[in-house]
């Protein structure tokens, strides 16, 4: 295996005013995360709750977008410790962000993915602008969506969080203010004029309020009139998608499929196209965080406990050939159908005891 050398903290900190600006500063790589970008970016969290700033402005340098996730190419080619290392980091910083003392303002720029939606999904303040693009894309790389974002999905209109979560669909900046993502819409010309004044001295969340804009209609709300009675009538309730999550995503990938909706029909060639086991998973854990009410703490335990089964798992290494490696968009999937995953695999996973190795994120 070859060795990938970390990237340098490509994370720019600056003071303006009353404000402390935390700059993603990787643009060739759409601001990709390494760990010695989240250490940064929370130590700097950390640092600006000391230092009488009144609040924090986290975004991301390029045209691009604000974070494209975190680095999963250097992920594979660095092994699962260097990986579970990574999560173990990246999730405090996203901990840190959710839990300051004073506003961290996220700005959701562009394509904003995986792990800049932990970043910036969880901000007291959640900005995106016209051309922002979001998304969990990770069931496409034979993971499923972590950073938190269960807690998010469990509280997003209807059945839309399962749809997201399973099928790796991207958001608009509406869809992402209607699905709990994001709390406002700001023109990205205007976002320098608005940072400015928070750092002179303004309210933030009076600022952002004076810059913001109506959002168009959200495409996906559209999709509720069919997507929540087939979710509902496939999936059940959240007992029994849990009692045996791989029956219940059988019977949505056939509803789907059988369904008289174009959108629907559409919805299912795209789950077929992403990991099975990792569909699986993650309509069992958007279940599991509906049932429990899980908050952001738990969540981030959670991810911690089931994303480095995942990471180890063939499925990962595959999927990351397949869409950024060799790219050819062909990902030979171990098993290759929902219809054959298997159940004890998906108990293994999903088991809420801690392995021998494996230990309780710590905040």
């Amino acid at each position: 295996m070859s060795e990938i050398t970390e990237p340098e903290a490509f994370v720019t900190v600056r003071r303006e005013g009353t404000l402390t600006r935390i700059t993603l500063s990787r643009p060739r790589a759409i601001n990709a995360l390494s760990r010695a970008m989240v250490i940064a970016v929370r130590d700097a969290v950390l640092a600006a709750q000391r230092d009488g700033s009144a609040a924090i402005w986290l975004d991301g340098e390029g045209d691009r977008g604000f974070c494209g996730g975190g680095d999963v190419k250097a992920m594979v080619a660095n092994g699962p410790a260097s990986s579970k290392s990574f999560l173990w980091h990246e999730y405090r910083a996203d901990y840190a962000v959710a839990n300051a003392s004073i506003p961290v303002i996220g700005v959701m720029d562009g394509i904003t993915m995986g792990g800049g939606i932990g970043l910036t999904g969880h901000a007291a303040i959640r900005l995106v602008t016209e051309r922002s693009r979001l998304a969990m894309p990770e069931t496409r790389i034979g993971i499923v969506p972590d950073v938190g974002a269960n807690a998010i999905f469990a509280n997003s209109p209807g059945r839309l969080g399962d749809l997201l979560a399973a099928s790796s669909a991207s958001m608009t900046a509406a869809d992402a203010i209607a699905l709990g993502f994001a709390d406002h819409q700001v023109a990205a010309a205007k976002l320098d004029d608005l940072r400015k004044e928070i750092a002179a001295g303004a309210d933030p969340a009076e600022a952002v309020a004076a810059f913001a804009e109506a959002p168009a209609q959200s495409p996906l709300l559209q999709d509720r009139e069919w997507c929540d009675p087939l979710f509902e009538n496939a999936l059940g309730d959240t007992a029994t998608t849990l009692a045996d999550p791989v029956a219940a995503s059988i019977r949505l990938i056939e509803a789907l499929e059988s369904s008289s909706e174009a959108r629907a029909t559409a919805i299912a060639t795209e789950i077929r196209s992403v990991c099975p086991s990792a569909v699986v998973v993650a309509l069992a854990r958007n279940a599991l965080a509906r049932e429990t009410g899980q908050g952001l703490n738990e969540a981030l335990r959670e991810d911690y406990r089931v994303l480095p089964r995942l990471i180890a798992r063939a499925d990962f290494a595959e999927g990351i050939r397949a869409q950024l490696i060799d790219k050819d968009g062909k990902p030979r999937w171990q098993p290759a159908r929902l219809e054959d995953v298997s159940r004890a695999e998906i108990e293994r996973i999903l088991d809420p005891q801690l392995g021998d190795d494996e230990i309780l994120l710590e905040f």
